[in-house]
């Protein structure tokens, strides 16, 4: 064989080997996963630019401590403070895709819900080549599910388990406290002010609430039903917290205006609060912190101010 086309040959096996160390490399640089919209997602194994999809994502990879690779949030994401200097790719439920587009994200995780304003959000990332992954936490436990979950796409796993397994101590704490309480006192919930809504069984706050030790007066199968003045004076609330993402001015005067009703059991033993609503609906870990503080305010003499 002459030494032209053994050359030729060194050549051919050459370019074939490094046609197959591209596929092998390429298959280490992604894999898939099926997300909460039943979609098939290739991501990639280490993120360098991640795009948060919604305030409970952002607080999320904070809380795993990989803020270093988050380039951009939804317009809500306050919390830690840091997230507000981040760039805004509009709200969870109406994204800014050309925005999100220009951060040249090579991941996006959100939240999956029914609204098509955020499906044909996913749709545009998808014809755009962006990996985009929806979670769909429902309770605390899903909750949990959706930090492990970040936490293996962060490559964050042992922080993950680190925040689960606390979070984990502090539910069982509160769960065995008042699993011998025989009384569980009437809860309403105000996180709507005109006009008043409140919110239904399946929510974070009804689960806190039970959780808690508490009957949630609300329950039912609307989300967020809304009552009349006088609907929640008939039920006699006998805890009234009222949260919102209104100022505080505004808190203190809604509370005021119930304290005209000395009928209310709540009002007559001073058991009317103010609670910051992040940490009773968001989907993060400081949930465990608004179950703590639900329990608190239904059982003080067993809760203190602070387990």
């Amino acid at each position: 064989m002459s030494r032209s086309i053994l050359l030729i040959l060194s050549l051919m096996l050459l370019l074939i080997c490094a046609g197959l160390f591209v596929v092998a490399t390429a298959m280490a640089e992604a894999h898939y996963i099926t997300d909460s919209l039943g979609r098939v997602v290739e991501v990639p194994c280490e993120p360098k630019r991640v795009v948060a999809l919604a305030p409970s994502i952002t607080e999320i990879i904070y809380a795993l401590e990989r803020q270093e690779i988050l380039k951009g949030a939804t317009r809500f994401s306050d919390y830690p403070s840091e997230a507000e200097q981040l760039p805004k790719v509009g709200s969870y439920v109406q994204l800014d895709v050309e925005r999100i587009a220009a951060l040249k994200p090579d991941l996006c995780i959100g939240i999956a819900t029914k609204d098509h304003k955020l499906q044909k959000g996913a749709a545009q990332l998808a014809a755009l080549n962006i990996p985009f992954v929806a979670l769909h936490p429902e309770d605390i436990e899903t909750v949990m599910d959706s930090i492990e979950i970040v936490g293996e796409l962060l490559n964050a796993t042992d922080k993950a388990q680190q925040i689960i397994g606390d979070m984990r101590i502090r539910i069982a704490r509160v769960k065995q406290v008042v699993a011998s309480v025989p009384n569980k006192p009437k809860v309403f919930v105000q996180i709507g002010v005109t006009p008043i809504v409140s919110a239904g069984s399946a929510t974070f706050i009804n689960q806190l609430i039970e959780t808690a030790g508490g009957i949630n007066l609300a329950a039912g199968s609307s989300p967020y039903p809304r009552f009349s003045r006088e609907q929640v004076i008939c039920l006699l609330p006998e805890v009234l917290i009222i949260t919102s993402m209104a100022r505080s001015t505004v808190f203190e005067r809604i509370k005021a205006d119930w304290f005209q009703w000395p009928s209310i059991p709540a009002v007559a033993h001073n058991r009317v609060f103010i609670a910051p609503s992040n940490t009773f609906d968001r989907p993060t870990p400081r949930l465990v912190e608004g179950l703590e503080q639900m329990a608190h305010y239904i059982h003080p003499q067993l809760f203190g101010e602070k387990l």
